[in-house]
């Protein structure tokens, strides 16, 4: 037992060593200065034009014949389907408990600067999308360097994809589900109380053999499947978050101040240390939203376009609906419940208590419900971004190779501790950040170039129809 202790504790360490290393002031900079970098180069242009994205995503400019695999609507909820997740439920309240309330501030800093990365890695993903061994047309950061910048920067793409294995493991969503399952279910009912990792272990095997069951389906049935699952999700976590805030509505605005103020002072941290608090929020964000890291170019890569703007335009709705919408209200509840002061628990069980609390009875089945269908959600999503770095090192005939060990990660990542899980995500999607990020300010200035064609057409397209009108 006490080298099992040890062997666990060694792991948990190394995690969390190398997370620290990689997500210090260099990748920082590179993600929120990227951010502002590209917010202001693009003149605001993912604030200017949401309107006209959310009729991209309406399907008012599909075309059946246009290159791709998947809708525009489609495009976006196999993305929102692997960030609009376990990060928006246990990931704030890893924020919350590691950094205090001012992480939620730096989570929203960094969703706003984000719409702007995304615009640009999505409009790339569209630009110099490649093909794989099948000569099937594919998109994604590896295809953009290797398409885009030639031989010299090949070993950013090869950079990235090797990452890219490791780093779409939806190890973190299933150590949660089964952390839920097992608070909420298992040992209220006396089940597998005397062997808990025996618990999980079953549990995972279940879980596994689901998810393995779509993701075998390939990107079609990815994109179907989230199309339907993505929405009713959301809307089922929205409403039962509202009804909480509700009951604490005038405490409403001294949680904003209280967000903002310990943004800047880290009086919840111990030694207030300001930089544990913006490192947090930005590291919970990027988990969260996913902007400049990679996985969100690879799914809108495959949208049915052959417009580069126009799918990043709608890329760039993520982050709101991810951080500024759902990360939110998961805060303001967990906030407003008082349970991030009054207890020792972490992730989905933080939240679970907000929500018993604040709704006795239906508030853990809402939970339950919404976890599981996140959850699942984000590991069929996660599963094609996986297999498509797997494509580019290797060949299309080493995907199913990669799911079946995508599908044993499931179980190893349901009972292994979640210290060990975040740091070792966390530390994955900062080595994919690098690359996306990187290749994304070389080629910004062709996005720029495509952006003034295609919105000058597009207001020639307005004038003409106006004139008819």
């Amino acid at each position: 037992m006490e080298a099992q202790n040890w062997f666990v504790e060694f792991i948990e360490t190394a995690m969390a060593t190398f997370a620290n290393t990689v997500w210090g002031t260099p990748l920082l900079v590179l993600i929120l200065g990227g951010g502002l970098f590209f917010t202001i180069y693009s003149r605001f242009v993912p604030f200017r034009f949401i309107r006209h994205a959310i009729d991209i995503v309406r399907g008012k400019y599909d075309e059946s014949d246009d290159p791709g695999q998947i809708n525009h609507f489609q495009a976006l909820s196999s993305a929102l389907a692997s960030t609009v997740g376990m990060g928006n439920i246990s990931g704030v309240a890893i924020a919350i408990s590691m950094g205090g309330p001012g992480a939620v501030f730096w989570m929203w800093v960094s969703a706003i600067v984000g719409s702007a990365t995304k615009f640009f890695t999505c409009s790339l993903a569209i630009m110099y999308r490649g093909k794989d061994d099948l000569g099937e047309t594919q998109g994604g950061p590896m295809y953009v360097i290797h398409e885009g910048m030639g031989k010299p920067f090949r070993f950013l793409a090869v950079f990235f994809s090797v990452a890219g294995l490791f780093g779409c493991l939806a190890l973190f969503q299933v150590n949660q589900l089964t952390q839920i399952v097992r608070d909420e279910i298992f040992l209220p009912n006396g089940i597998f109380t005397t062997n808990v990792i025996f618990g999980n272990f079953v549990f995972g095997t279940i879980v596994a053999l689901l998810v393995a069951s779509v993701i075998f389906g390939g990107i079609r049935r990815i994109g179907y499947v989230a199309s339907k699952m993505v929405p009713a999700m959301v809307g089922l976590y929205l409403f039962a978050g509202i009804l909480v805030i509700f009951q604490h509505f005038w405490e409403i605005p001294s949680i904003f101040w209280l967000i903002i103020k310990d943004a800047f002072t880290g009086d919840a941290v111990m030694g207030g240390a300001v930089g544990t608090v913006i490192v947090t929020g930005v590291r919970r964000a990027a988990f969260s939203n996913e902007a400049g890291i990679g996985t969100e170019a690879m799914a809108h890569g495959a949208a049915k376009t052959s417009e580069p703007i126009r799918e990043g335009l709608v890329a760039m709705l993520g982050p709101f609906i991810d951080t500024i919408v759902v990360c939110t209200i998961t805060a303001l509840v967990i906030l407003s419940t008082g349970v991030w002061q009054n207890s020792e628990a972490n992730g989905v069980t933080l939240t679970s208590q907000a929500f018993s609390q604040a709704l006795p009875g239906v508030g853990s089945l809402i939970l339950i419900v919404s976890v599981i269908v996140f959850s699942i959600s984000t590991m069929i999503g996660y599963s094609y971004y996986g297999a498509k770095c797997t494509s580019y090192l290797f060949g299309t005939k080493w995907k199913k190779y990669y799911r079946i060990f995508y599908t044993i990660t499931l179980i190893i990542g349901a009972v292994i501790s979640i210290d060990a899980v975040i740091n070792f995500l966390d530390g994955m999607f900062a080595l994919m950040a690098i690359p996306t990020i990187v290749s994304s300010v070389i080629l910004a200035p062709k996005v720029m170039q495509a952006s003034r064609d295609y919105f000058g057409r597009l207001n020639a397209e307005n004038k003409q129809d106006s004139r008819y009108a």
